[in-house]
């Protein structure tokens, strides 16, 4: 097992991985910007290096400094959270040329899962089911991309080979929008993720996002714990998650996650990932993966009692895995809230200091959040304070306690998203019946806003 590691990003997942180092007799060395000197698992860890100024591109996306502090601390590995460089293999590399050892998958499998059209490309080849599209990059000449729309059927969505979070994606419903649309999303992938190829897909009217959960070792074996249900978004931003995925039938359910186990197998996968699908009319269609811990893993390791981040580092350090598929049995239903910093009505950010911080409690209740009394939320940064995770026998006690544990919930000080999910989400029909799509909560905000 590692001795120590460096822990390279910050707030609630930071401490989050902290607490799994922890438990596994692995030293901790946080790296921090000098806006988060006061950030909690700063304070917790063994060792703290401060990695240069507030901004992200200075600190937290500064490939030397974090490589620096891993060789200032002694470090054994480098985990890198979400978000950041989590899923930057030039960063990989450069942990692995340093002699570090990088908690993810292969810079290899980084890059070929990275980008959404050679990931495309590899599960096709493995027999999982994808969206109609041009299956590679748009070319320059419009009268070729008209053609390909007009084959594929409108209404398209233009999406960035790199892209990621919600970023770099375009809907076109009329032809006479579309060489405008290519241009701007190739635009905005080049200034968001440094490159400007789009490719183009069917623009699916009402499907569900639904995402199968992985687990690979260095030995070859893998296996898959369940599913999660993440329709409930806002510009392709997750807001809330559950799982089991639930009106989905556990026969297909059950052959796709199959379907993921065996294509990590064949692409030599190693640690944790997200196999992402859209789902309609019972057919899954494959979007993308994310090769590394989610957001959204507390619903997963609720319904299944393994620690998905403790694993993480196990198979990175090298040990086969100890679990085998039967081993997985999926108990009860989780849905998580993910609490951001941001005006309900407007999702403007909203820094500043937070006055009074009471947690929720209560059985089934888990709370993921860096924050406190008197913490100060920077400006430069994810809104994301944290996450409430409730747990039941059945899904609508989850409901139930998660409405318990918001009305518990206290942050004074600043704007938060608290009541949306309890005044806007919980309540909603479509939820309470498990009818939602990726556009549920968009449709009902468009019209709340005009009552």
């Amino acid at each position: 097992m590692f001795n120590k590691l460096v822990i390279a990003n910050r707030g609630e997942i930071a401490l989050r991985i902290l607490r799994a180092c922890k438990e596994l007799g692995i030293k901790t060395v946080a790296v921090y910007s000098t806006a988060d000197r006061d950030l909690m698992h700063v304070r917790l860890a063994d060792e703290c290096v401060c990695i240069g100024p507030a901004k992200a591109n200075d600190s937290y996306l500064n490939i030397s400094a974090l490589i620096s502090a891993a060789e200032i601390a002694g470090a054994d590995a480098i985990h890198p959270g979400y978000g950041f460089l989590a899923e930057n293999a030039h960063f990989a590399e450069a942990v692995i040329k340093s002699g570090f050892r990088f908690v993810g998958p292969t810079p290899e499998t980084i890059r070929q899962m990275g980008n959404k059209l050679s990931a495309l490309k590899a599960v096709e080849a493995l027999g999982i089911p994808t969206i109609p599209g041009s299956g590679k990059a748009l070319s320059l000449q419009h009268s070729r991309n008209r053609m390909l729309a007009k084959k594929i059927g409108y209404p398209v969505i233009i999406k960035a080979a790199a892209g990621g979070g919600g970023r770099g994606m375009r809907v076109v419903h009329e032809e006479m929008h579309l060489a405008r649309s290519i241009e701007v999303t190739q635009a905005e992938a080049l200034a968001a993720f440094g490159q400007s190829t789009v490719y183009m897909e069917k623009f699916l009217e009402q499907p569900r996002h639904v995402e199968v959960q992985v687990l690979c070792d260095q030995q070859g074996h893998a296996i898959h714990l369940g599913d999660r249900d993440c329709s409930m978004q806002r510009r392709h931003q997750k807001i809330l998650e559950e799982a089991p995925a639930p009106n989905i039938p556990q026969t297909l359910k059950d052959q796709i996650a199959a379907a993921c186990v065996q294509a990590c197998q064949k692409l030599g996968y190693v640690g944790v990932g997200t196999f992402e699908f859209l789902y309609q009319d019972t057919q899954f269609y494959f979007i993308e993966m994310n090769t590394r811990i989610q957001v959204e893993h507390p619903v997963t390791e609720m319904i299944t009692g393994v620690d998905l981040v403790k694993e993480q580092i196990k198979v990175a350090a090298g040990y086969p895995l100890t679990l085998t598929q039967a081993d997985i049995q999926i108990r009860g239903h989780a849905i998580e809230c993910r609490i951001n910093a941001e005006d309900p009505q407007t999702f403007l950010p909203s820094p500043g200091k937070i006055h009074y911080y009471h947690a929720p409690g209560g059985p089934g209740v888990r709370v993921d959040s860096h924050i406190y009394t008197g913490y100060q939320v920077p400006t430069y940064y994810d809104s994301l304070l944290g996450k409430i995770i409730t747990h039941g026998d059945t899904r609508d006690q989850a409901i139930r306690r998660m409405q318990n544990a918001l009305d518990e919930l206290l942050i004074d000080g600043i704007h938060t998203n608290i009541s949306l999910h309890r005044n806007h989400i919980l309540p909603q029909p479509e939820f309470h019946a498990a009818e939602m799509t990726i556009h549920s909560l968009e449709h009902y905000l468009s019209k709340s806003a005009h009552v």
